[in-house]
């Protein structure tokens, strides 16, 4: 296995359509500075929008989409608590609040030690009691995830249109989103987050076998 590292946030947030958005805003990246949003509609249709062909291929050979659609991505964060999100046909607004007793702990963990395998998997069985999330795992054969958790933050409040129409007000991520082998935090969060994934030696770092 070789390990391909991503540094930025994680943002989740539900609707009380049904829908249910995951942003991935990362500032590193082997593919440079990237966001891309995993969208899923209250029928269960999940749809992967991302930048390029290539950030496309490695993410829906890690994760589990109905549809993949490459568009631009574009993310604005003001003030560290603003954002806005337009990508394609979906537009994003939320905003987030204090940090939590759980933000406060994990800015305490030094981040070499916060992005390590063993003590992410030590954390995975608290996240699940705690967030209703775990800490690592694989949805793809051949890949492996581990999220490496530095900081959290509350979505406090958030509007969210698809193809024109409102999905309603800030709701729990619920049910569970079905993307890979756990779900994000039930309660709609922006997490700072290392993420690990693990790709098997044989194949490319977008899936392909080379």
């Amino acid at each position: 296995m070789r390990t391909l590292r991503f540094d930025g946030w994680i943002a989740g947030i539900g609707t009380a359509s049904g829908a249910r958005v995951v942003l991935g805003h990362w500032v590193r990246s082997p593919f440079g500075p990237f966001s891309d949003v995993m969208f899923e509609a209250a029928g269960g249709h999940r749809l992967l929008l991302a930048p390029s062909r290539e950030t496309a291929d490695f993410v829906a050979s890690t994760y589990v989409f109905d549809e993949v659609r490459v568009a631009p991505v574009r993310v604005r964060v003001t003030d560290r608590r603003h954002w806005a999100v337009s990508a394609a046909s979906l537009e994003l607004r939320f905003r987030t609040g204090r940090r939590s007793a759980t933000g406060l702990a994990l800015r305490a963990v030094p981040g070499l030690i916060a992005t390590r395998p063993g003590w992410i998997a030590l954390w995975d069985r608290p996240a699940r009691l705690l967030l209703g999330a775990r800490t690592h795992g694989s949805a793809r054969p051949g890949r492996h995830q581990w999220y490496g958790a530095r900081d959290l933050r509350p979505v406090v409040s958030a509007t969210a249109t698809y193809e024109g129409a409102c999905l309603g007000a800030l709701a729990p991520v619920e049910p569970p989103v079905r993307f890979g082998f756990g779900s994000t935090p039930s309660r709609p969060c922006v997490v700072r987050v290392t993420t690990s994934v693990a790709v098997e030696r044989g194949r490319s770092r977008t899936g392909a076998v080379s």
